[in-house]
């Protein structure tokens, strides 16, 4: 059984940890390489290079995160105690 708070926090800081790498390489690369259209995309108000941008990206990340491990750990807790095999004790 999947513990839902460990879970969704872990996912939460992975996805910001994500978007922050993704803020650093678009700072490294060329113009024409950086992810900066698709943040803008699949990040609602989120604008390159602002401040306020940033911040909003980084919370916006994690709460998709967070939001896949509340999603995801009911659905494998209860596919787990449907479908697991049962301990078979000596």
């Amino acid at each position: 059984m999947l513990n839902i708070k460990i879970v969704s926090w872990s996912l939460g800081l992975f996805a910001a940890i994500s978007f922050v790498l993704c803020v650093i390489y678009g700072l490294i690369v060329p113009a024409n390489l950086r992810m900066a259209a698709f943040l803008e995309m699949v990040l609602p108000a989120f604008k390159w290079l602002t401040f306020w941008g940033f911040c909003l990206g980084l919370i916006e990340s994690f709460l998709y995160g967070a939001y896949v491990g509340l999603v995801f750990v009911p659905i494998y807790n209860l596919l787990t105690r449907l479908w697991a095999a049962p301990d078979v004790q000596k």
